[in-house]
């Protein structure tokens, strides 16, 4: 396999959206193809399609923007075996690079310069048996475990998830996103502070400033 060619759906330059970086200028490299199918997933136009791209060619469209921050997202990016070299290769540029995944493959191999930034998928995202838990034995303390949150219901799974796997001790940020369109972001937040629960929560600043328009 040609490990030196990867699967592009776009790479723009924006604000990031979420995560402990929110606000920060940002060159998202998006890669097609994803192995789940959530049922709140605001990026079904990278499963299929892209442009095969040589790494050499994604890190020179990554420089023209001129940013110090960039993030590999998908789709899920660790579904092609190329993402682990284009990783690297962003992280030997000198980038701040984050990666965002599913959770659902192995991240044994990525870079320990990424910060990994890994969805548990939730009840309500209807894919909650694809988590593989032994992800959590390569986490890092600069990395980020994200819950979208549906409803309650989730929100209880999550509470009771930081314990079982003991993120507090892990990992410095556990993120709370609530899923656009089903869940009151109040309500989420006022179900955080009564449970002084030591997360952060999350709103994704790029649906509030483009309504999610892809390119942003």
């Amino acid at each position: 396999m040609d490990l030196s060619t990867i699967r592009i759906t776009e790479i723009f330059y924006s604000l990031q959206g979420e995560s402990s970086t929110a606000g920060l200028p940002t060159v998202f490299v998006r890669l097609t193809g994803c192995p789940l199918r959530c049922q709140y997933c605001d990026t079904e136009y990278a499963f299929y399609g892209g442009e095969r791209q040589q790494i050499t060619e994604i890190l020179a469209t990554v420089a023209s923007h001129k940013a110090v921050n960039v993030c590999v997202t998908g789709g899920e990016p660790l579904a092609q075996k190329s993402c682990i070299p284009l990783l690297a290769a962003l992280c030997d540029e000198g980038y701040q690079v984050s990666l965002e995944t599913a959770g659902a493959l192995s991240a044994e191999h990525v870079d320990a310069r990424v910060v990994k930034v890994l969805d548990l998928k939730t009840p309500g995202s209807g894919e909650v048996d694809k988590n593989l838990y032994e992800n959590m034995a390569y986490l890092n303390k600069q990395d980020q475990v994200k819950f979208v949150i549906c409803d309650r219901q989730d929100y209880e799974w999550a509470r009771l998830k930081i314990d079982e796997l003991k993120l507090t001790e892990r990992i410095d940020d556990i993120l709370f996103s609530p899923s656009t369109g089903q869940l009151n972001p109040t309500d989420l937040a006022e179900w955080i502070l009564a449970d002084h629960l030591s997360v952060r929560f999350q709103f994704q600043l790029h649906k509030l400033l483009w309504n999610d328009e892809p390119g942003h």
